[in-house]
């Protein structure tokens, strides 16, 4: 059964707003798989029950698990793999020399979902430790869903989840089985910190950053909420820092605060 027009573009504009995420006609289908679900954890028959009780006076914690069931995204180790070369050969030299007085990085993953970019990152500094010795490192994860980020502080994933990306060296080198699930080491976990954070909204406060991860994020809003959100990342950034897109993301033609780094795909360095 369809979803009543009405119903849809209440969900359509509610999603706008709240996270940027835009859902045309055609994504239906990708409403009906996320919000039947939700409907009925919540006692609810349907789609058209949950919208009205998004639009009652206790709706907050409804919304709220909306937005979580709509953004939730899937992630995994090492994705995609090539961004993981980027920053081990081509940022991480760079900074090396550029930061040599300071020895301090800190990197942002933008969307970190269930945390598996972030700890990537923080093996693959570990991995290379005799060469950073002396350094600091600060990563943080942000989400707009705090369910992806509860389970991303645990570093607890099933046997399914370390399957995907994760070389079998670092899965027996940096986690320990529970059970039926990995769970991360306390010195991997302690690199990565985790805040609640929706990119449309103000995050000054999370400082400046020298590597920014925000990939397979763009896709989901329209040109004007890319150009602003890529805006508001260029100001968390230091002048000469660099920011990594999906493959299907770019900035050109979006935002003109980077130019892209030559023989790469996904990769910018803030302009000025």
């Amino acid at each position: 059964m369809s979803i009543n027009s009405n119903d849809f573009q209440y969900l359509q504009n509610f999603l706008k707003t709240s996270s940027g995420l835009i859902v045309n006609p055609e994504k239906e289908y990708l409403l009906k798989s996320r919000l039947e679900p939700l409907a009925r954890s919540n006692g609810m028959n349907s789609i058209a029950e949950l919208v009205v009780g998004m639009k009652g006076a206790a709706s907050t914690e409804l919304k709220g698990f909306v937005t979580d069931a709509m953004t939730t995204n899937e992630s995994l180790f090492f994705r995609d793999k090539t961004p993981f070369d980027h920053f081990e050969n081509i940022m991480m030299p760079y900074f090396l020399e550029a930061r040599r007085t300071r020895k301090r990085l800190r990197v942002w993953c933008a969307a970190s979902s269930t945390g598996q970019e972030p700890y990537s990152l923080a093996m693959s500094i570990k991995e290379e430790a005799a060469k950073y010795m002396g350094w600091k490192f600060e990563i943080l994860g942000t989400d707009i869903s705090k369910t992806v980020l509860k389970k991303a502080a645990t570093g607890e994933y099933t046997q399914f989840e370390v399957q995907r990306g994760l070389p079998i060296k670092l899965l027996l080198k940096y986690f320990t089985q529970q059970g039926e699930n990995w769970v991360l080491n306390n010195d991997i976990r302690s690199m990565v910190r985790y805040k609640e954070g929706n990119l449309l909204e103000n995050f000054a406060s999370i400082g400046t950053f020298d590597i920014v991860f925000c990939r397979n994020v763009l896709i989901y809003f329209d040109l004007e909420t890319k150009r602003e959100v890529l805006n508001k990342i260029a100001r968390q950034m230091e002048k000469d820092s660099y920011l990594l897109l999906g493959a299907a993301e770019t900035v050109m033609g979006v935002c003109d605060k980077f130019e892209a780094v030559k023989g790469t795909r996904g990769l910018y360095k803030l302009v000025g």
